[in-house]
Parts: structure tokens; C-alpha cells; sequence
């Protein structure tokens, strides 16, 4: 019951600030530039079912659970799904949206998806200039998997990563990025082993959950001589039953010194279900704890999840810094979600296995809020904010970049004395929520049908 009440307040918070977020984006636009507003919906379209009034404006919760919105005196276009249209007629023309310059209504529909960004940006921003940002990993490989995508394409622990699919001198991170979106896809990659370039072919694996569908190269990176220590002990696991604890630092394996966790994963899984003999330091004192490995699918375990704080660096890197690494995590988003997209357009990607619904984004978020906690909520606030703020630029009608674009086609029509009518604007608008109200029962349609998968 818990679980459910946090998973129901978290979606509230995460849909509720990064809707409202972008309507008061519009609000405060219109505000500032003396605008009259009609109404502003919280949560919901259509008529008000509650609310309260202040100054000439009903704030309140609308009808129709989708959305929130502001409605501006004189903007009818979408009166039919902001409540109707304005009944005051004692209004002034300059206060009516209608009447004023067409850039101050391109600002008042930049104001939107302007504030979901700014959102996106302050998140990350305020995390690295508190925390730090992770080091840097090289892109040179520390771990590979057996039978896995890396073994199966010829690298070998130590290799640097000079080209992958085309990219000269990639990061670790890009690496990463660019073969989640190439499942079971072959494509080139070069490494430098022993001051020689080596071209290699590498097929990442596809992994799915939950109906999505994503590749993993089998390999970790090199990430220098960091401490390895229990974070968590798997229950009914070999590790657990040997007496192996929560916060032991592990120096050894087998009588080898280890470095980092991939090598100890690597001695791991290379001693299958032979005895294992860690030497660990608990309160200053050093143990002698002897367990194995299980197999797990194609691994061999013993049941640990290492401690990342005690071998995550961060770098304070000053408000500048941090400000660069907001940005930088921003252009990744968008650039993965626009080559995914780019993908599904040309049948590289099927939309079933790229494209998440309301059902799927709400099971992610009560997801993340019993797992991952308030962190995890602040990183899909800022994503869903982003894509909210990116999304609505889009030129579809009844979004921001519709309304846009309908700014211009008046401004193009007005050289010719033609006027763009109010019930042509309002017809054009509905249109475009037909089409987003499709678009959201398809990919309602495909988060049930994961279920059954």
C-alpha cells in the first residue's frame, strides 16, 4: 500500500511541475507584456469543474484529466478546449491577445517550451555545481564479458577505442549511446592495441524490458585502481551465506591484488563454481572469506553490488563547469531521442519497441520512486521536462510550434490582405489534437500490449 502511495504521489510531482512548469511559462509572458488572462487549468482541458478567482483570472482543475493550459482573452483558436470562449466584453482591444503584435504572441508560445528547458538545464546544473561531475572515463576497455558482444568482435581488455561507427576519438559515454540504439547491428569499430590501429566488427547485444529493446557491447571501462567494497549482499546468494558484509573492502581474489571491480568480475567468472577466496579489510581488521560463484544466465556470480560512492570520482568544476555539463547532458538526451526517431522513420526501429505511452512513462516513474528515490525523480523531471519543452516546438497544430508556424502563415497572408479566421484557427487546432489524441491511444495500445509479451 506504501508502495502504491509513492508511486501515485511521485507521478504527480514529476507530470504536475513539468506541465505547470511550461503554463506558467505562457502565463508569465503574457503577464509581463500586459496580456489579460482569462484562465489558467492546474491540471486538465476543457470546462472547470474547480476553481478560484483573482484579479480577472478562474485558476482552478479542468474536466479532462490531459494536460493543463492558459487561456488568454481574444486567443479563441483553442476556446473549445480551454473551457469556451471568454464572455467579458468589456474588455480592452490592447489587453486582448487577438490584437497585439504578432511577435509578442510568438514570445507568449516561446514562453512554454523556454521554462520546461531552463527546467532541464537548472536540475543537472544545480547537481554538479553541488556535487561535482564524474570523472571522465578513457575509452579504454577494463572488462569484457565472456561470449559477449565485445569477446565475440576480438577485444581485449587494455584496448583504446579510436573509432566507433564512424566517430574518430569517441568518449566512453558516446560508445555507450550510440550502440543502445543499434541492437544486433553490426558496425566497425578500430581500436589501438600495442601502438597498432585494429579494425574490428562488433554486433551489439539486444537486451529488452518492459517492450524496449536496447544494445550492450558486453564491456566495461578501465577505470584506474579504485577501492572495491560491498554496497549490497544478494539474498540466498553465495556471498550472503559465506559471511561476506555490507561495507568490506575486497583487496584481493584468489591471492591476486585487484585493482577495480572488473577485475574482480573478471576472476569471478573465470573461476565458475570453484572455490573463491577474498581477502577483505572490515573495522581495520583483514579476513579470509572463502565462497563461489552461481551461474546467472550466461554469468557467473556471487551475489554483490559494489558500493559507487566509494569508487565514483567527482570533479568540482565551479559554476561554469557545471553550467557545460547541464548543457552537455541536454544535447545527449536530444540527440539520442532524435536519432531514435530518425530510426523509427526509416524501419531501423520499430515504433512498438521505441516509443513509451502514458502507461509506460507512469510505471517508469513508480519505478524509479521506489528504487531509486528522489534522485531518480529529479532525473526524469528534467527528461520529460526537456522533452516536453522540445517536443512542443514541433510544427503540429495545437502545439506550441503549431501555433508558431500559424503566425506566420497569418503574417505570409496579411501581405495579400487575406485574413486567417478564427473558426479556420480553431478547426486547424482541433485537428492537431486529433492527431495527438491518436498518437497517445497508439502508444497507450503499445504499453498494454507489453503486458502480454
Amino acid at each position: 500500500m506504501t508502495d502504491i502511495l509513492i508511486a501515485i504521489l511521485a507521478v504527480l510531482f514529476v507530470f504536475g511541475i513539468a506541465i505547470n512548469i511550461h503554463e506558467f511559462g505562457h502565463f508569465i509572458v503574457g503577464k509581463i507584456l500586459g496580456m489579460r488572462i482569462d484562465a489558467y487549468s492546474f491540471f486538465g482541458i476543457g470546462k472547470m469543474i474547480w476553481k478560484f478567482r483573482r484579479g480577472h483570472t478562474d485558476y482552478g482543475i479542468a474536466m479532462f484529466p490531459i494536460g493543463a493550459y492558459v487561456k488568454f482573452y481574444g486567443d479563441e483558436g483553442t476556446s473549445s478546449l480551454e473551457g469556451g470562449s471568454s464572455t467579458d466584453t468589456n474588455v480592452p482591444k490592447e489587453e486582448m491577445f487577438e490584437f497585439r503584435p504578432r511577435w509578442q504572441k510568438f514570445l507568449v508560445m516561446l514562453g512554454g517550451p523556454f521554462m520546461n528547458i531552463i527546467l532541464a538545464l537548472a536540475i543537472p546544473f544545480t547537481v554538479a555545481w553541488m556535487y561535482g561531475v564524474p570523472s571522465n572515463l578513457a575509452p579504454i576497455v577494463g572488462y569484457v564479458k565472456p561470449a559477449g558482444a565485445a569477446e565475440k568482435a576480438g577485444l581485449k581488455v587494455g584496448d583504446r577505442i579510436v573509432n566507433f561507427e564512424g566517430s574518430e576519438n569517441p568518449t566512453w559515454e558516446r560508445i555507450q549511446d550510440d550502440a543502445l540504439l543499434i541492437p544486433e547491428k553490426e558496425v566497425p569499430v578500430i581500436v589501438e592495441r600495442d601502438g597498432q590501429r585494429i579494425p574490428l566488427k562488433i554486433t551489439p547485444t539486444k537486451v529488452t524490458e518492459k517492450g524496449q529493446s536496447a544494445g550492450m557491447l558486453d564491456m566495461t571501462p578501465d577505470t584506474g585502481s579504485e577501492p572495491v567494497v560491498v554496497g549490497s549482499l544478494e539474498s540466498g546468494m553465495p556471498a550472503a551465506e559465506s559471511g561476506l558484509q555490507r561495507g568490506d573492502w575486497i583487496t584481493s581474489v584468489n591471492g591476486k591484488v585487484i585493482r577495480n571491480s572488473q577485475e574482480m568480475k573478471s576472476i569471478v567468472g573465470e573461476s565458475k563454481d570453484q572455490p573463491i577466496i577474498l581477502s577483505v579489510t572490515r573495522n581495520n581488521e583483514k579476513k579470509e572469506i572463502t565462497t563461489r560463484a552461481v551461474q546467472k544466465g550466461e554469468d557467473w556470480r556471487i551475489g554483490i553490488a559494489f558500493d559507487t560512492s566509494a569508487i565514483t570520482t567527482r570533479e568540482h568544476v565551479g559554476i561554469v563547469g557545471s553550467f557545460n555539463e547541464a548543457v552537455a547532458q541536454n544535447v545527449r538526451i536530444i540527440r539520442l531521442t532524435f536519432k531514435a526517431l530518425g530510426q523509427v522513420g526509416t524501419g531501423e526501429r520499430s515504433a512498438r519497441d521505441s516509443v513509451q505511452g502514458p502507461i509506460g512513462i507512469v510505471q517508469t516513474i513508480a519505478q524509479m520512486a521506489t528504487t531509486v528515490g528522489f534522485s531518480g525523480l529529479l532525473f526524469l523531471l528534467g527528461l520529460i521536462s526537456l522533452n516536453l519543452g522540445v517536443m512542443n516546438l514541433l510544427p503540429i497544430p495545437m502545439l506550441d510550434g503549431g501555433q508558431i508556424v500559424l503566425l506566420g502563415v497569418e503574417k505570409v497572408l496579411s501581405w495579400f490582405n487575406i485574413p486567417l479566421s478564427m473558426g479556420l484557427k480553431e478547426k486547424i487546432n482541433l485537428t492537431g489534437f486529433a492527431i495527438l489524441m491518436l498518437l497517445m491511444v497508439f502508444t497507450t495500445f503499445n504499453d498494454i500490449s507489453r503486458f502480454f509479451k
